[in-house]
């Protein structure tokens, strides 16, 4: 059986490649997504990719994907630090999650240094730019 996972984006990574290049880098959401999509094959597995700005919509894509997948990576973006609300969510769809960042959040404001959603997910990988979300699929791979 193939493993499918979900990968979303939360607020704001619509504008990768435009928004603070030197935060985010120059790659596009489109060019990450499409990369995302060939190493998940790479590894035997079907992707869907999903962006939203809005909580609510996560949310519900959050409980959808505990009956369509078999994990979830998730960028919260800024959500991360302060919506207990997606947090619950992800504890609630019990498949195993993996927190992404692009940037090293510990390395950046304090307030980032914070993740409300990383106690109930399975791992958190940040600072390696687009390569982020390459390490959270070789781990969803291995799960």
């Amino acid at each position: 059986m193939i493993k499918k996972i979900l990968v979303i984006h939360g607020p704001n990574l619509n504008l990768l490649g435009e928004r603070e290049p030197g935060v985010y880098g120059n790659t596009t959401i489109e060019t990450l997504n499409s990369n995302i999509i060939d190493r998940a094959k790479e590894q035997g597995m079907q992707c869907e990719i999903f962006q939203s700005n809005h909580e609510g919509a996560i949310i519900d894509k959050l409980h959808a994907a505990r009956k369509e997948f078999d994990g979830v990576i998730i960028n919260a973006g800024a959500y991360t630090h302060y919506s207990y609300a997606i947090r619950d969510a992800i504890a609630a769809i019990k498949i195993p999650c993996i927190e992404v960042h692009i940037s090293n959040v510990f390395a950046r404001d304090e307030f980032r240094s914070k993740s409300v959603i990383a106690p109930v997910c399975k791992g958190s990988i940040c600072g390696f730019g687009s390569g982020s979300y390459y390490l959270a699929v070789q781990a969803m791979s291995e799960l």
